[in-house]
């Protein structure tokens, strides 16, 4: 590489670094207007949605009872008999509690929904610009931005906040998940300035293959994704310990009763985490057979009981139990939503701990 390509690569690998810890100022910035979207959502507002989303329910059951047609029994001799119109009744699935979704951290008011249309207008404004960091260390590299864990960690909380925004373009109502998105997309990012960061640098040997864009980009965001869906799950023990005590009769502490109330009901948050995970699980099958075979091109054997292998398989169990339980068993609620977390979990470990802690063909972290 001659000196000018080299001083030019050191240039793009300044600017990624500046435009990363842009990002991150900017996602305080969407952390704080998610706080006030929390704080100025009237709560007393949000009882009076609550009610009127019960209201409108019942209101719609008792319209489609007003349109149902009238039933007719024809009797001996040709002759007919109208019958009162049939009710209409609305069932939950057996177990599950009949409750409306909260109106969202904004509590249904103005002035929180203003402020959390600014949180999301600042976290798409970050992700641009983290996007953009992490293009700029791929071209300082001239290589895919996935050869150590800081490049890892900074694509992954790209990845996890892109997906959370495409989910609000499709028209989700997912606003709630952008706290605590925005606040683990920091730790993330700090962490990855703090202690993983390694200047750039050429691949190790077994990695100079095409196979790097498709085996880690997948396991890159199969992980962003699952970790949406352990937050859907974490919310969800939450929302259903809360329900639970209002159906016992019980009477949870003002601030509580404030944030729980407005996130979505425990039911709809059960769902949720199940679909995203059994959305995602394909393809994270997908990244184990494409690494089995990127393995057996770049060190001649597809399985070698490596600790990345076994742990990366180790998750794929964990993620099947789930989705089993839940297809065939019926497995919903606390032990499904404890499954999943476990099954996050060992993609966690899988990442941090095995690449740090444990040694292996793997062992390129670079911290």
């Amino acid at each position: 590489m001659t000196p000018l390509a080299a001083a030019a690569n050191e240039n793009l690998a300044q600017i990624s670094n500046y435009l990363i810890y842009s990002s991150m100022a900017v996602y305080m910035l969407a952390f704080f207007a998610h706080i006030a979207e929390w704080t100025f959502g009237s709560r007393s507002k949000v009882g009076r949605t609550a009610a009127a989303l019960t209201g409108a329910k019942e209101a719609g059951a008792a319209g489609a009872a007003a349109t149902a047609p009238a039933v007719q029994v024809r009797g001996k001799g040709g002759a007919t008999a109208v019958l009162d119109q049939p009710k209409v009744t609305t069932r939950s699935a057996t177990g599950a509690r009949d409750v409306p979704d909260g109106p969202g951290a904004a509590g249904g008011t103005v002035q929180g929904d203003l402020y959390g249309r600014i949180a999301v207008s600042l976290t798409a404004l970050a992700f641009l610009i983290e996007a953009a960091g992490v293009v700029a260390r791929a071209l300082s590299v001239q290589r895919a931005p996935w050869g150590n864990m800081y490049e890892f960690s900074i694509t992954f909380s790209t990845v996890a906040v892109g997906a959370y925004l495409v989910l609000l373009a499709l028209k989700k109502n997912i606003r709630w998940l952008g706290l605590i998105l925005v606040t683990t997309v920091l730790l993330d990012l700090g962490i990855a300035v703090t202690w993983l960061y390694t200047d750039s640098d050429q691949l190790v040997p077994a990695l100079h293959s095409y196979w790097l864009w498709i085996h880690v980009s997948t396991a890159i965001f199969c992980g962003a994704v699952f970790y949406i869906g352990a937050a859907g799950a974490v919310l969800y023990l939450f929302r259903d310990s809360y329900e639970s005590r209002l159906e016992a009769g019980g009477t949870p502490g003002k601030f509580r009763s404030s944030i729980l109330e407005r996130l979505p009901s425990a039911a709809s948050l059960d769902k949720f985490s199940y679909r995203i995970n059994a959305a995602v699980f394909p393809l994270w099958t997908f990244t184990i057979i494409a690494g089995a075979i990127w393995a057996g091109d770049a060190w001649g054997r597809y399985w070698g009981w490596d600790p990345k292998e076994v742990w990366s398989f180790v998750t794929w169990v964990a993620y099947a139990c789930y989705l089993h339980a839940r297809a065939t068993a019926g497995w919903k609620g606390r032990k499904a939503a404890y499954l999943a977390l476990f099954a996050f979990a060992c993609w966690i470990w899988n990442y941090y701990g095995v690449n740090i802690l444990l040694s292996g063909k793997h062992s390129y972290a670079g911290v």
